[in-house]
């Protein structure tokens, strides 16, 4: 059999990352060849085969053509006489479409060992275009190598922004783009996949939401970096050195989007927008078909995070109440995630980068503090019903009074 590893296990091999999938593509063979040496058929849309032993994905060598708008409008042909070279042209970028063969020696005949030197993202043909999920992917590969110090070219970025422009963008579906921007928000860099978004305009297409908030301004006081655009970007990344969950990375993403609704008679003062950007997350999180996990918290972090920073100015109710809201006194709760989405968003400030926050102190110790209150009083006792919850609220209530007189900052 005449096989080689190609894509993302080549580049990840001479970039010296760990390779964690094995993908190989099969010259010479048919389908009926494949089972007859022990694969196993998974491939809906073109051959795949796994191997009866590793479990690799083993695929024959194709080509396509383009046959109609989208990721799925193309006709898929594979043959004996499909060459190496045939299959990894139809692939996005230079740096994928490199081949190795078992004994390793590397096959490249379109220059990615040179862009990955240069640390450059380079489509390799005009078909690029014809793909719109290819955008999402290369903005997801900007959130995982961009720290490394890669690059989009001029040639690749242009075509981008073509491909906006020809409304091929707007052909990608709600699924795709959530599984895109999952994998991303996991990467080292996630913030660089919103900015290779907003560069070539597939943003205002995708995420019209995040797209708006640049060119909004806030405070200057409080906000140097003024551009609430920036400043969402900035907590990301805050949000990505204090996270490796994707959840409170995608609750720092969402938390000002209503700041895009504030009236620019109002600017930039943002009144309101905690509540405001509620029915836009929950519009957002409906189109992308985003799961409840992400949804809840962002919802939470967009509702109380100025509450957060506000932490040792509350009264002991509306504090209390928060964090009931936050399920705060129970397994399940939900405070730890949202304190570090929190504290992203007071990072994500230009020169406010290693700010102290010492409101995530205050939040934990009221959140045990309101937790262990002796309730037997109220457990034991004739109250029923709603009448419990009300005086159990009222001794965390006084629970939380004292944290917070304890540690005022004087």
């Amino acid at each position: 059999m005449e096989k080689y590893l190609v894509g993302g296990a080549v580049r990840d091999h001479l970039l010296g990352l760990p390779v964690l999938e094995k993908d190989w593509v099969v010259i010479g063979e048919t389908p009926e060849s494949m089972v007859k040496q022990g694969f196993h058929p998974v491939g809906k849309d073109f051959p795949v085969f796994l191997h009866p032993k590793s479990h690799d994905e083993y695929a024959l060598a194709r080509t396509e053509r383009k046959t109609a708008l989208g990721y799925k409008g193309f006709a898929v042909h594979a043959s004996p006489e499909v060459t190496l070279e045939e299959d990894l042209i139809r692939r996005d970028l230079t740096i994928n479409a490199m081949a190795m063969t078992a004994q390793g020696d590397i096959i490249d005949p379109y220059g990615g060992q040179r862009d990955l030197q240069n640390k450059v993202f380079r489509h390799i043909s005009p078909a690029f275009s014809e793909d719109p999920v290819r955008i999402l992917r290369l903005a997801r590969f900007a959130a995982r190598f961009g720290h490394l110090g890669f690059i989009i070219s001029k040639e690749t970025q242009s075509l981008m922004r073509s491909m906006v422009v020809s409304g091929e963008v707007d052909a990608l579906v709600p699924e795709r783009v959530w599984a895109e921007l999952l994998k991303a928000l996991k990467e080292p860099s996630p913030a660089n996949f919103f900015y290779t978004l907003k560069n070539c305009s597939a943003l205002q297409k995708i995420i019209p939401e995040l797209d708006c908030l640049f060119g909004v301004p806030q405070p200057e006081k409080y906000h140097p970096e003024i551009d609430t655009g920036i400043h969402t970007l900035l907590s990301l990344e805050q949000a990505a050195l204090l996270s490796n969950r994707p959840e409170v990375r995608f609750a720092a993403l969402m938390h000002d989007l209503g700041k895009g609704l504030t009236p620019k008679e109002y600017w930039p003062s943002h009144h309101g927008h905690e509540k405001n950007g509620l029915p836009v997350l929950e519009g957002l999180c409906v189109r992308l078909r985003i799961p409840n996990t992400f949804k809840s918290l962002a919802m939470l972090v967009m509702q109380y995070h100025t509450h957060c920073h506000k932490a040792f100015e509350l009264k002991a109710s509306t504090l209390t109440d928060m964090l009931i809201a936050l399920n705060a006194f129970k397994p399940n709760s939900s405070l730890e995630a949202f304190i570090l989405a929190c504290k992203a968003d007071a990072r994500g400030r230009t020169g406010f980068e290693q700010i102290v926050y010492p409101q995530a102190d205050l939040l934990t110790l009221a959140a045990t503090t309101g937790a262990t209150i002796d309730t037997s009083t109220v457990l034991n006792g004739k109250l029923q019903g709603a009448d419990i919850g009300i005086a159990l609220r009222e001794l965390r209530i006084k629970a939380v009074a004292k944290v917070i007189n304890q540690h005022k900052p004087m």
